[in-house]
């Protein structure tokens, strides 16, 4: 019973949330979906009776046409002769009823496939209605995306090209036989396969990729694209019937608009084509620019959703191109911002697997792991003749042969490639800054967590990943699942399964349903500044001030370009709680030292190193992430841990390509000697080599043989002594050993001083900034530094 008031107190609240267009829309499609099963009930059919006789000029074009096909697959097998062997082996297992689908490998369907069953849960679903399908229900219904997965036939398009690379009838007969048992077991709008608008869009797409790649070849069945066209009608008048205006107003409606532009502009013998064409290019326009934040970057903080979001886009776009529709320039920049910000993201190796992971794609499904992210810009490359995309992507991809042709092959082949660019980057309106170097790139994630109740979000304010080389070093673990019952999807969407702090066991902000979270955290980004040496991020996040005795994680990022990465954590409260640190470390890589931390593998290495008597607990376990949907594996996972009483910090420094020597090397805290708590320090010393680092609160201190008012220092010195570099932060002066070496009247944002062989350089983002390159060039250097105790036991 209480259960019971309790869920009509939340629709209550719910429905008063709703304004009127969403409510009236809702009804309507409650409506409208009674209305169909009631018409299914007394055998009226959904089916034109007739399609429209139309003259051979309106007829459209596809990305290829029919007469094409030959000669692409010849370019195919030319191009992407493992490709081409992997089409052919995966549609023989496809004849026996296996398949791949999301993170699993060869389910077996059996040979005659059962369209509603989870094979891996054991779940049969019930033929009823579509709307009366809890598909999101574990228990009743299994994991909906295995059974939609296969329901999009994509594999439908494996088939044909099957056929049409080896012209073996037999992939061609399975198709057939697929196709018709299909609408035998699906009629509308009966079963699952209808629940989501999305599946339908999907599977639309995949049956006219099917129909054009057998079109006019001995395959293709006679009456066969009147059949089609009939079916896709009804498909199409399902998705303009049950838009996800407010169900899933992103991806999802993208994708739904995207199906009906397709299905409008390539069957105009449909009575209400014009109007789908017209919705459909409508939803994306309209999307693009509501769902796309102004860097770039989309909505969701996803880089699976974004990539989603543009092939949706990039395909649409394409096909308009092909069809001498007018692509808004506003549409066409949008296009290209989200293929720089994804460019960007993989310039030193896989894009990060921030938020949720899909697992499903437009083209082909099995490109689903985060190496594959890239393939857009392949296409992209050729559509702006960018040099810098190409270079991003790697190479061609199969998906541009066939959405741009011959030509677009030519095109990209002729295209120079412009190496990625050094500089580090901000999207702001996203809260992704990403500090890059020549051979590696760090990524902190200070955005929102998500689009409303940040769905398709993670609770991974202020984390990191990194790559180098070409590879990872820190890793997200992925997402694994959207529903289950052993507690994946919120242990793999929470704080402790990305590389940020935790404060209590809790996430930052707390799990609701399946797709959203309440609580949700204000991430703020303090600061950011790129120099020619070094970068600096300063963030914070409330997303425990809800707890009794309200925290604050403050995270400061300075990178070292091209050398180390230094994260000091802040932990600001009053009481004591219990904090814990964690850093997922790529899989390829293994531990080589663990009281240093030091890892390597795959021809890359990462040491973290953590300054003496620091306190904190360590370990190192061997744990769960995952590189698809439904696909777990292991990986290395070094934490940190503490109970103190707060504020507390913790500074982390992670050494790419380094190995830790104990003896040769030492990092440890340097204290105020006037016992000023504002201001601290830490010293790494390695072979010859010195690096102080000064945190300061924007006041003068004093620290060693500094005096300044930087609220950030860094001071290097080499092997040769004569190799130096200052830098600093929010400063108006600094003094080493008695001496004078800047000044200004003003606080200046950022100055670097940069001394090699006696030559001293200054950068500096105030040109009338004051420096005594004399002064700078008699620092002393070899001062020694004591470790301190600063173990919350010690305080």
């Amino acid at each position: 019973m209480d259960e019971r008031f309790a869920e009509l107190k939340r629709l209550y609240r719910r429905l008063r949330e709703m304004g009127g267009p969403e409510l009236a829309d809702r009804l309507r499609q409650q409506a409208n979906a009674r209305l169909d099963s009631l018409r299914y009930k007394i055998g009226i059919g959904f089916e034109p009776h007739a399609l429209r006789d139309l003259s051979p000029p309106s007829q459209p074009n596809f990305f290829f046409s029919p007469t094409d096909v030959p000669h692409l697959c010849s370019r195919l097998r030319e191009r992407f002769p493992t490709e081409t062997d992997e089409i052919v082996h995966r549609a023989e297992r496809i004849c026996q009823g296996r398949f791949d689908l999301l993170g699993y490998r060869n389910l077996d369907f059996g040979q005659e496939i059962d369209w509603h069953f989870d094979p891996v849960h054991g779940k049969r679903i019930s033929r009823k209605p579509f709307f009366q399908i809890p598909y999101l229900d574990f228990d009743e219904v299994g994991d909906s995306k295995i059974i939609w997965e296969l329901n999009r036939h994509q594999h439908f398009v494996m088939l044909a090209k099957a056929y049409r690379i080896t012209g073996d009838d037999k992939f061609v007969n399975e198709l057939r036989h697929q196709w018709i048992r299909w609408h035998e077991e699906n009629p509308y709008p009966i079963g699952i396969n209808w629940a989501s608008s999305l599946e339908v869009a999907f599977r639309s797409l995949s049956w006219l990729w099917m129909y054009f790649l057998i079109a006019d070849s001995a395959a293709e069945p006679a009456r066969f694209r009147q059949d089609l066209w009939s079916k896709l009608a009804v498909s199409a008048r399902h998705i303009e019937r049950y838009l996800s205006t407010y169900f899933s107003p992103n991806t999802h409606l993208v994708g739904e608009g995207t199906a009906l532009f397709f299905i409008g502009t390539l069957c105009p013998e449909l009575r209400r084509a014009e109007r789908w064409q017209r919705r459909g290019w409508e939803i994306l326009q309209q999307e693009s620019d509501r769902q796309v934040r102004s860097d770039g970057f989309h909505f969701e903080q996803s880089t699976y959703y974004h990539v989603y979001a543009v092939d949706f886009f990039l395909h649409a776009a394409v096909l308009a191109a092909q069809n001498g529709i007018a692509i808004p320039l506003k549409f066409d920049r949008t296009l290209q911002r989200m293929l720089e910000s994804l460019s960007i993201l993989g310039r030193r190796g896989p894009v990060p697997n921030l938020g949720d992971d899909d697992g499903g794609r437009l083209f082909d499904p099995q490109r689903n792991r985060s190496v594959d992210l890239l393939d857009p810009l392949s296409a992209g490359a050729v559509l702006f003749s960018r040099g810098d995309f190409k270079s991003a992507a790697g190479g061609l991809r199969e998906e541009t042969l066939w959405l741009l042709g011959d030509a677009g092959v030519t095109e990209f082949d002729q295209l120079p490639t412009n190496p990625p660019e050094h500089n580090s980057a901000a999207f702001q309106a996203s809260g992704l800054y990403v500090m890059t170097d020549e051979v590696s790139q760090l990524v902190i994630d200070a955005g929102p967590q998500g689009a409303d109740t940040a769905g398709h979000g993670h609770a991974d304010a202020l984390s990191i990943v990194a790559n180098r080389s070409g590879g990872p070093l820190l890793i997200d673990p992925g997402t694994f699942e959207y529903v289950g019952t052993a507690g994946d999807r919120n242990r793999f969407r929470g704080t402790g399964f990305h590389n940020t702090l935790v404060v209590d066991g809790c996430d930052q902000a707390e799990p609701n349903k399946a797709f959203s979270w309440t609580a949700l955290p204000k991430v703020s980004a303090e600061g950011w500044i790129t120099g020619e040496n070094f970068d600096l991020f300063v963030g914070s996040h409330d997303g425990y001030t809800r707890l009794p005795d309200p925290v604050v994680h403050r995270r400061f990022v300075f990178s070292r370009k091209s050398r180390f990465w230094l994260v000091r954590d802040l932990a600001l409260g009053r009481r004591q709680h219990r904090l814990e640190l964690s850093w997922h470390i790529s899989p390829g890589l293994s531990p080589v030292d663990g009281k240093n931390a030091m890892f390597s593998g795959e021809g890359r290495a990462l040491s973290v190193l953590t300054p003496e008597n620091h306190g904190w607990s360590q370990d190192i376990s061997s744990e769960d992430w995952s590189p698809a949907y439904r696909q777990k594996e292991k990986c290395w996972v070094l934490r940190f841990s503490t109970e103190a009483k707060l504020p507390v910090e913790f500074v982390t420094l992670l050494l790419p390509e380094a190995k830790i020597d104990s003896g040769e090397q030492t990092f440890v805290r340097v204290e105020s000697p006037a016992g000023d708590k504002s201001t601290c320090g830490y010293c790494f010393k390695t072979a010859g080599e010195e690096h102080s680092f000064v945190f300061g609160q924007g006041k003068p201190w004093m620290l060693r043989k500094w005096k300044s008012d930087a609220e950030f220092l860094y001071c290097a010195s080499g092997q040769d002594k004569g190799h130096r570099i200052l830098a600093c932060c929010n400063v108006s002066h600094v003094e080493a050993g008695g001496r004078t070496i800047l000044s200004s009247k003003r606080p200046v944002l950022r100055c670097e001083i940069v001394s090699i062989g006696g030559t001293v350089r200054v950068v500096s983002s105030d040109p009338d900034v004051v420096v005594d390159k004399e002064a700078f060039r008699g620092i002393a250097v070899g001062e020694d530094a004591k470790p301190v105790d600063y173990s919350p036991q010690s305080r």
